[in-house]
C-alpha cells in the first residue's frame, strides 16, 4: 500500500492539496482512502461531503474519514480503569465515569495513529493521504510512537516478567506491591500496537509531501521541516508550492506579491521537487474546484530513504582518504542541516542526534554497537559518522 504523509506550516492550504491528491488518484482508478486529525471539518468543506467518525464515500473510489478521538479516549481510560482497579483502590482513587470523560492534548494525533495503522492494515485500498496536522505538531506525532515505545523498554522492560515468581517475595522485601502481570501485559499490547504504527511510518511505499506557500515566511518553514523529517528517516518526495499567483497579474499589490512568489520558486527548484498548485481567487469547495488544482501525481514507486553502513576503505559512497580514521562509515541523509546547529552524543548502543531544534534517540546498527566513534563530517546535506572497531569486543581475525 502506496501512503502520503501531507503537512506543512498552519494556514498553507495542506488539507485542500490532500483531498485534491486523493481525489485525482481514486479518479485514475486507485483504491483510495484520505484521513484527517481536524477537529473542524476541514477535508469535508473541501471534498464537499461531511466526514465524521464512521468512513463515508466522497467520490468513486474515494473513502474520506475523520477518527473520533472522544470516543476510543474514553473506552481506553475505562478500561484500563478496570484493569487497575486494585491499584487505585489502594490509593484511595475514585474512578471517572465515561460520561464525564473529555479526551486530552494529543487524543487527536493518537486517534489518527490508529486509524492510519488500520486503514494499511486493511487489503480495501491502494493509496493512503494523511492528512497530518501542521509541521510542529505533525513531527511530533510522527515521533511519537518510537519515543513511546522506548519509554516503555525502559520503564517496563519485558525480560522483568521472567521473575513473575519472585514478585511476593520482592514485594515483601520492598515493602510496597510489585507491578502485577496485567501491567506488563497493558504494556506489551501498547508496544505492539506501536510497533505497527512505526513500520508503517518506516515503510519503503511511505513519503512525505510538503505544503507551502512561496514566499519567505514559507521558505523559512520549508527548510527546517525538510531536516526535521530527514532526522526521522522520512524523506521530502515532493514540495507543493500552493497558491501560486499567474505570472501576468496587472494589480500593483498583487504584482509584488507574485514577482516574490517567483522569486522563492526558483529558490525551491534548486533543491527540491516542486510541483505548483494555482491559486483559485477562493476557497475550493467539491470535486470540481480540487480538479482544477491539478494536484501532483503519486509516484508508484518512491525512492526509498536510507541509512546505510559503508566501509571506508573501499571508497564506496563517496567515501575518500579524508576517512582514513575510521573502517566504517555511517551515512544519514539530513538536508538542509547547519553544520553549527548539529550535535553527536553516543550513550551505549544509542546515539542521540541533534540538529537545531530537533532531536532524536537512534539505536546503532549492529555492527557499530562493537566500534567507538572516530569522528564526524556534514558534506553535501548528509551526515556521516566514522567508527573505529573495537578489538576488544569484535571477534578475533574480522
Amino acid at each position: 500500500m502506496r501512503t502520503i504523509l501531507i503537512t506543512g506550516p498552519g494556514g498553507c492550504g495542506r488539507t485542500t492539496v490532500a483531498a485534491a491528491t486523493a481525489l485525482r488518484a481514486a479518479r485514475e482508478g486507485s483504491r483510495t482512502v484520505v484521513l484527517s486529525a481536524d477537529r473542524a471539518d476541514t477535508l469535508g468543506a473541501a471534498l464537499g461531503v461531511p466526514t465524521g467518525a464512521a468512513p463515508v464515500e466522497a467520490a468513486p473510489g474515494l473513502t474520506a474519514w475523520r477518527p473520533d478521538a472522544t470516543a476510543r479516549f474514553r473506552e481506553d481510560l475505562v478500561a484500563f480503569q478496570e484493569r487497575a482497579t486494585g491499584a487505585l483502590d489502594l490509593l484511595g482513587a475514585v474512578p471517572l465515569d465515561a460520561e464525564e470523560v473529555t479526551p486530552l492534548p494529543g487524543a487527536e494525533e493518537l486517534a489518527l495513529l490508529r486509524a492510519l495503522r488500520d486503514t494499511t492494515l486493511s487489503d480495501a485500498y491502494d493509496l493512503l493521504v494523511v492528512d497530518l496536522p501542521p509541521t510542529p505538531r505533525a513531527l511530533a506525532l510522527l515521533a511519537l510512537p518510537e519515543e513511546l515505545r522506548r519509554y516503555l523498554r525502559r520503564l517496563l522492560p519485558q525480560e522483568r516478567q521472567a521473575a513473575r515468581a519472585l514478585r511476593p517475595v520482592l514485594g515483601r522485601l520492598a515493602g510496597v506491591s510489585m507491578p502485577g502481570d496485567w501491567l506488563y501485559e497493558t504494556a506489551a499490547r501498547w508496544d505492539v500496537e506501536l510497533a505497527a504504527v512505526e513500520a508503517v511510518l518506516a515503510d519503503r511505499a511511505t513519503t512525505v509531501w510538503l505544503v507551502a506557500e512561496p514566499g519567505p515566511a514559507g521558505a523559512d518553514a520549508v527548510r527546517p521541516a525538510v531536516t526535521a523529517l530527514a532526522l526521522r528517516a522520512l524523506g521530502t518526495e515532493k514540495l507543493v508550492a500552493n497558491r501560486v499567483l499567474p505570472d501576468d497579474t496587472q494589480d500593483t499589490w498583487l504584482a509584488a506579491l507574485a514577482a516574490q512568489q517567483r522569486k522563492a520558486l526558483v529558490e525551491w527548484h534548486d533543491t527540491y521537487d516542486v510541483h505548483r498548485v494555482p491559486h483559485l481567487g477562493g476557497d475550493p469547495r467539491g470535486a470540481d474546484d480540487l480538479a482544477r488544482l491539478a494536484a501532483p501525481a503519486v509516484n508508484p514507486a518512491p525512492v526509498p530513504v536510507e541509512w546505510p553502513v559503508t566501509d571506508a576503505r573501499s571508497g564506496a559512497h563517496g567515501d575518500t582518504s579524508a576517512d582514513a580514521d575510521g573502517v566504517l562509515v555511517w551515512h544519514l541523509p539530513l538536508p538542509g542541516a547547519i553544520r553549527e546547529e548539529l550535535d553527536l552524543v553516543r550513550r551505549g548502543d544509542e546515539l542521540v542526534v541533534t540538529a537545531g531544534p530537533f532531536r532524536r534517540i537512534v539505536p546503532l546498527p549492529s555492527a557499530l554497537r562493537r566500534c567507538t566513534v572516530a569522528g564526524a563530517s556534514l558534506r553535501e546535506g548528509e551526515l556521516r559518522i566514522r567508527f573505529t572497531p573495537d578489538p576488544q569486543v569484535w571477534p578475533r581475525g574480522l
